[in-house]
């Protein structure tokens, strides 16, 4: 199977069909991962407007968690926060930046605190499995990071400048120029807090707790001929970040940590084909400091050189075929895992077939290979159909996986070499509703999941990785928005997510620690003229965690923006206060660990 497999990707690959055309699509110039567009009808996927995400931009952490069904564990503000999607580990979420997985090679993961909403033109939440497109870990969903490039005239700068409680302290700068030929952005940002807030409960305060993190970005393309154009993404995060301790225990540790993620790809774009080819370079490297006054610390270095071969064939107005080629290979060095190194190669097919203009399904293959371990055989089937003009039926089901990564295999003391990959079932049920002022999502789901990788206590006094668990997952997630205009220049937007989740091991039947059965958030907004009033509400209940309960709790920020009309034909600004944690809510969401009192941001916004 795997053989004749392999062989039809190839011979797809193969194929190539000459067509003149002198018109690029546009949409395919854009737009960095057209995959979330074109094969994922059965999927809900969700995409947060720039209005949002300027509005909240420290971390991605926080404009998810009160814009989304993803749930955060975090170990205070601006520490290290881990997603549990659809009730699975952190390692079960794929970031994809800019078509590419970028989860650590180290932990499997992403620190969504490092990551700035600032620095993309468009996010977008896929939620399902998505191992067939996206690789290893895509299991609970995956959350897409877009530097869309503009093929058209234009020119504009943006600065903008936050203040708020615990010195916290926010700097962005982003410009974009294009025309018909070329395009590029390019922005930096930096963030800094003594984030020294204070416990509610307590007269203690966070201690220890100081960060600090600089990003810049720079994209660009250029239209090479009529049919080719180049692009280049580049991304560098660098972070400095005392650890803070918790209610008992004072924090001196400190953690540094950089990536670096550069990316080209060439296109080129035919009547019938589009052929792409991507290079890649991520690197991501740590220093952990037990003692921030000592100079004695572990290290930790991975890189990834990548290189993807797609083809994109329209064969007719019923049947696309998209199938890529990749190759990953991995290097490794660390105090505490040695050298490591490993070589990927996968390859995946996706069929889109279109029934009619209410009904289309698409069905994928994907096999991987690999110098370390035997990899599954991976399939996705989902689809839509238009019941009416204002409901939509989708269904997605498929088998996803997560390899075991450096620290799994390797890490001493502790790492276990005869690790296989976690295997993962899942069906998912959505219905879709858009009326005229209001759209209402409504997924049921179901994943079963072979071979989690779990870490426990050996015999040998210390914490080894293990295929143990077999967990089955299941729930509902709800979402629902509405606008509603009031005379010409007012307007109210309501926006809400409800997830109700049972995540529990098939043996003892016991729900999985950090994660609620019951979770929800809801935003309204009046619009008026220029100003903007808002007020955002979460609802997070109690979850299990090791020997005990953390209680359920809710918490609310309000806020208020002002936009001009233009001053003059060059430049707009926007002022903006946000009171976060308006009720001054005590809430831990990681043990002992409490997030901030009532506290207050600020920020001006300049485009020009």
């Amino acid at each position: 199977m795997k053989n004749i497999f392999s062989i039809l990707v190839l011979f797809s690959l193969a194929i190539v069909t000459a067509q003149k055309d002198s018109i690029i699509t546009l949409d395919e110039v854009v737009v960095s991962d057209v995959r979330v567009k074109r094969y994922a009808d059965g999927h809900k996927v969700t995409v947060i407007k720039d209005s949002i995400i300027q509005r909240d931009n420290v971390f991605l952490t926080s404009l998810l968690t009160f814009n989304s069904n993803i749930y955060f564990k975090e170990n205070g503000f601006g520490m290290v926060s881990s997603p549990a999607f659809r009730g699975t580990n952190a390692s079960h979420t794929a970031v994809i930046w800019n078509g590419i997985n970028i989860n650590s090679q180290l932990n499997g993961q992403v620190d969504f605190n490092t990551i700035n909403p600032f620095n993309y033109n468009s996010l977008g939440i896929r939620s399902g499995g998505g191992s067939v497109q996206y690789g290893s870990g895509a299991i609970g969903g995956s959350v897409h990071l877009n530097n869309d490039l503009k093929f058209e005239k234009h020119f504009e700068n943006q600065v903008s400048v936050g203040y708020g409680s615990f010195e916290t302290k926010k700097v962005n700068f982003n410009q974009s120029f294009g025309n018909k030929k070329a395009s590029y952005s390019f922005g930096i940002n930096y963030n800094r807090s003594n984030n020294n807030y204070r416990y509610i409960k307590t007269d203690e305060i966070n201690k220890n707790g100081e960060f600090e993190n600089l990003n810049v970005n720079l994209n660009a393309g250029y239209v090479l001929t009529e049919k080719q154009v180049v692009k280049l993404y580049h991304q560098s995060f660098i972070g400095d970040r005392n650890l803070s301790g918790n209610i008992f225990v004072l924090g001196r540790s400190k953690y540094k940590d950089n990536h670096y993620r550069t990316q080209l790809e060439w296109g080129r774009f035919e009547k019938k084909t589009i052929s792409k080819f991507k290079l890649a370079y991520l690197q991501e490297e740590f220093k952990f400091f037990e003692n921030k006054d000592s100079d004695i610390y572990s290290f930790g270095k991975v890189s990834n050189f990548l290189a993807r071969y797609s083809l994109d064939v329209n064969f007719s107005r019923a049947f696309r075929l998209n199938g890529f080629l990749e190759y990953n290979n991995f290097l490794g060095k660390g105090g505490s895992f040695g050298n490591p190194k490993r070589n990927d190669f996968s390859a995946t097919a996706l069929i889109k077939h279109t029934i009619s203009p209410k009904s289309s399904y698409n069905f994928s293959l994907r096999q991987d290979f690999s110098s370390d371990f035997s990899s599954p055989l991976v399939f996705s089937l989902d689809g839509r159909y238009d019941v009416s003009p204002h409901y939509k039926l989708q269904l997605n089901a498929s088998k996803n996986y997560r390899t075991p990564t450096f620290n799994d295999l390797y890490w001493q003391p502790g790492g276990n070499l005869n690790l296989i990959p976690e295997k993962s079932y899942q069906i998912d049920i959505g219905n879709r509703l858009d009326l005229r002022r209001v759209s209402m999502n409504v997924n049921g789901y179901y994943i079963a999941t072979k071979d989690m990788i779990k870490w426990l206590p050996s015999n040998e006094g210390f914490w080894t990785p293990i295929n143990i668990d077999d967990v089955q997952i299941y729930g509902v997630e709800g979402e629902i928005s509405a606008t509603y205009p009031i005379q010409r220049k007012h307007q109210i937007d309501f926006k809400a997510h409800y997830s109700y989740t049972v995540s529990e091991d098939k043996e003892t039947k016991q729900q999985l620690i950090y994660v609620p059965f019951h979770r929800g958030n809801a935003s309204v907004t009046y619009k008026i003229a220029g100003i903007n009033l808002f007020y955002q509400h979460l609802y997070t209940g109690g979850v299990s965690i090791i020997g005990g309960k953390l209680d359920e709790y809710q918490i609310a920020n309000i806020g208020v923006t002002y936009s001009n009309k233009r001053v003059n034909k060059a430049l707009t600004y926007t002022l903006g206060v946000t009171i976060n944690n308006i009720y001054n809510t005590y809430y831990e969401n990681i043990a002992l660990r409490p997030m901030p009192n009532r506290n207050i941001q600020t920020q001006l916004i300049l485009n020009f």
